[in-house]
């Protein structure tokens, strides 16, 4: 088993990564409260076993996975609930927030009981958030069962759900007692679900890891390694240690998503994928960057030719009224400013304030 620890203050948990995980939930689940690493925000460290565990998860992993999750889970002793949402983004949303807060509480959770969020990175972000909101936060962890969830959303502690002005508007920081990662529920996937999450490992190697960027240009499209996804999560948990809050140097992270947002909203989170966004927003932030001088010349285009290689687009529709709309309601955004991350060349990423209307033009 691959194991790393994210070292934050009172907050600090592990990610697992293995082929066949889920099998072991039930397990996994009661040695960390018998060997807590780490307590809800605010509240002492403690060794308290949960008597009720809701799993949520969507109408696409609960066929999959659910009840093996349940039966497992109650095999250790655990009374669990399965709670199902409908897949899809539209989910990361008020209404069906306060439709889970409120089937949490007839399912009898409390404060001292655990919720875990089963399934990609819209069911981890809106699971994560009514966990830290709930009863004024509730210990969860993550099973992320796809390869976005996998390398990027499910660590690190961005939870959030999306509001018709703008995508992750809502939303706190707040981290999971633990991340399992069964690297076996990859072969579930739908091919452009998993070319989804090679938008968030190709965006790894070029911000932080030149040699893992080399690793995909000559690597299978059908497959990613547990030492791949292990990689991403290294990366992620070196950097959401430097900064927790995304005051500083984790915003370059975000390489690909000030221009992906904006496309997602242009096209009311239905036609492009997260991942299909950000591939096409790392193109177009590295075309600005080399407008402006900062990248080298032919990032853009070598970026372009590995998402074209992993069944990623390389470019969208999009005017500029839209790509203003997007812009304008960035989270990065500080007054007239933007946060802007471009790349000094593949590996290196820096921050780049610009002002919005600049961006524009």
């Amino acid at each position: 088993m691959r194991k790393l620890r994210v070292n934050l203050p009172n907050r600090e948990y592990d990610i697992l990564i293995e082929k066949g995980l889920i099998s072991k939930v039930g397990e996994l689940i009661s040695d960390l409260f018998a060997n807590p690493v780490g307590a809800v925000i605010g509240r002492p460290q403690n060794k308290i076993r949960p008597s009720k565990i809701a799993v949520i998860t969507d109408s696409n992993v609960a066929p999959l996975c659910g009840e093996r999750v349940r039966q497992n889970l109650e095999t250790s002793g655990f009374d669990v609930n399965i709670i199902e949402i409908p897949a899809g983004e539209a989910s990361k949303s008020a209404e069906i927030l306060n439709s889970l807060y409120s089937r949490l509480i007839a399912a009898g959770i409390t404060r001292s009981d655990l919720i875990i969020a089963l399934g990609g990175g819209v069911v981890g972000d809106l699971v994560g958030f009514a966990a830290a909101t709930l009863f004024r936060g509730i210990n969860f962890v993550q099973i992320p069962t796809t390869l976005l969830a996998q390398v990027d959303s499910s660590v690190g502690g961005k939870v959030a759900i999306n509001l018709p002005e703008g995508k992750n508007l809502v939303g706190a920081f707040y981290q999971p007692k633990l991340v399992i990662i069964d690297t076996e529920t990859l072969k579930t996937l739908p091919p452009r679900v998993f070319a989804d999450g090679c938008a968030e490992v190709i965006k790894y190697g070029a911000i932080a890891d030149s040699e893992l960027f080399k690793t995909l240009e000559n690597a299978d499209t059908t497959t990613i390694s547990d030492e791949i996804i292990h990689t991403c999560c290294d990366i992620k948990r070196a950097v959401v240690e430097s900064d927790e809050l995304d005051l500083g140097q984790r915003m370059i992270l975000n390489f690909g998503h000030t221009f992906g947002h904006a496309i997602e909203k242009r096209y009311n989170y239905s036609t492009y994928t997260h991942g299909e966004a950000v591939a096409v927003g790392m193109i177009m932030e590295s075309e600005l960057g080399e407008k402006l001088g900062i990248t080298p010349s032919g990032t853009a285009a070598r970026i372009a030719k590995l998402a074209e290689k992993f069944n990623l687009p390389t470019s969208v529709e999009i005017d500029s009224t839209a790509l203003a709309a997007g812009v304008s309601t960035d989270k990065k955004g500080e007054g007239n400013l933007i946060n802007f991350i471009l790349l000094e060349k593949i590996g290196k990423a820096i921050i780049h304030k610009m002002e919005k209307p600049e961006v524009i033009l």
